[in-house]
């Protein structure tokens, strides 16, 4: 049976609490709360950096029985090596732990940034790659880098179909070519609305629709009046049934690939005002006469809460904080020797003192000591003549980058509580 979801995108952002999560509301807690509240969410973590095994997990103990993930493909494949050469860096996404989430494992999304363009033969050679179940998914995962050996998720529970979603932002998409290349390979083109900045198209591709609603009058900020709702409400309904609305903007004249009914996953990502996305969520879906999803009663984050918790109590500490920084600081990386330095210094312990006269210095000293080395290293990294990458941000449109960062870059997020943009973003 064809199913509606609608969701927010991420569920870190730390001006909801005390207007949609309640004030006292642990953050640990947030997922929880969240998704007894919402069918459905967008994992964003995985865009900026691999997540871990022990982090899939806690989210899947964290939400309800019948609830889905979507996660969002990492950009080291699409902003960064902007598909060439990705084979082994899809294994390593493949292997991080998101066969964890089981049956709550949705589609994946593959962003593109605005200045990338369509490149048939290239696009093509990357859908040939992406697994549509499983089984195949773990055949892939097994060719991952030999830096994550230990910190991989290989074995899968239960052989389950896999679904991809691609969303587009420069206008050389808009070719019937490119149409049917994702209908050749069954993956779905995302229907985005952004405040008119790319294109939309709502060509069905795929036995599935994936929305991102990112604002209809300013990009991540305006919230949707009752009206932009319903139309959305009538589009969803016609989509879900398995034909299209009347108002319906394709590229190509051809038909949908079948007019059986579709699953509909629908995300709001207008989230840089923080208030908008989760109302406009439940909204939508009274609209569409979807019951609203309820915490238990006297338990301020649902059923599910009380086991997760005991998950997340008995979790190492460190685990917990891996856990809890979901929407943390992008992924340094550059190429995939920048992946192992992530990846080492990620997982390498912090080294105990072996001598005991230091060990037994108070506090204080150690301080010291430990900011005088770190000027001593300062000034040794100047009389070599090291220096920081310059960073340079693309203009609008397809300007080319001339510094050792990619186009990626301009969408890099601050590196501020929970999931905080900056106002040029890639989401």
């Amino acid at each position: 049976m064809a199913t509606t979801r609608i969701g927010i995108s991420g569920w870190r952002y730390e001006p909801w609490r005390g207007t949609f999560y309640p004030k006292d509301l642990p953050q640990r807690a947030e997922l929880e709360y969240a998704s007894s509240h919402l069918p459905v969410i967008e994992i964003n973590g995985s865009f900026y950096s691999l997540q871990r095994p022990q982090s899939y997990s806690s989210w899947y103990a964290d939400t309800p029985a019948d609830f889905m993930f979507t996660v969002k493909g990492p950009r080291f494949i699409t902003h960064m090596k902007r598909l060439r050469e990705v084979e082994v860096p899809l294994a390593n996404f493949l292997a991080s732990g998101v066969f964890n989430l089981k049956e709550k494992f949705g589609p994946i999304l593959w962003q593109f940034p605005p200045n990338f363009k369509f490149d048939p033969q290239r696009f093509e050679t990357f859908l040939k790659l992406l697994p549509h179940d499983t089984e195949h998914a773990a055949d892939i995962a097994r060719n991952h880098d030999d830096w994550m050996a230990k910190r991989v998720q290989l074995k899968i529970d239960a052989k389950r179909p896999m679904r991809h979603a691609v969303e587009i932002r420069h206008e050389s998409f808009l070719d019937p070519a490119f149409v049917d290349l994702l209908r050749k390979y069954e993956v779905a083109l995302v229907i985005a609305e952004t405040a008119r900045t790319w294109p939309m198209t709502q060509d069905i591709t795929a036995d599935f629709v994936y929305m991102r609603l990112h604002g209809d009058k300013e990009l991540y900020k305006s919230g949707y009046s009752d009206k932009s709702l319903d139309r959305w409400a009538q589009r969803i309904s016609a989509w879900q049934k398995g034909s299209e609305p009347a108002d319906v903007e394709r590229i190509s004249p051809k038909q949908p690939p079948t007019s059986k009914p579709r699953d509909v996953f629908c995300f709001f990502d207008n989230t840089d005002v923080k208030l908008r996305a989760p109302f406009d969520a439940q909204t939508l879906m009274e609209k569409l006469g979807i019951a609203r999803r309820a915490p238990a009663a006297g338990d301020q984050v649902g059923a599910a809460s009380t086991s997760a918790r005991k998950v997340a109590r008995r979790a190492p500490a460190a685990t917990r904080r891996e856990v809890a920084e979901e929407e943390s600081a992008p992924d340094p990386s550059r190429t995939r020797r920048g992946e192992h330095r992530l990846a080492k210094s990620d997982t390498t312990p912090r080294k105990v003192p072996r001598n005991k006269s230091a060990a037994k210095r108070p506090p204080s000293s150690r301080v010291a000591a430990g900011k005088s080395a770190a000027a001593g290293k300062s000034a040794a990294a100047g009389k070599t003549g090291k220096r920081r990458p310059t960073r340079v941000v693309s203009s609008a449109g397809s300007r080319a980058v001339r510094s050792r960062r990619t186009a990626a870059s301009a969408s890099r997020p601050r590196a501020a509580t929970g999931s905080r943009r900056s106002s040029v973003r890639s989401s």
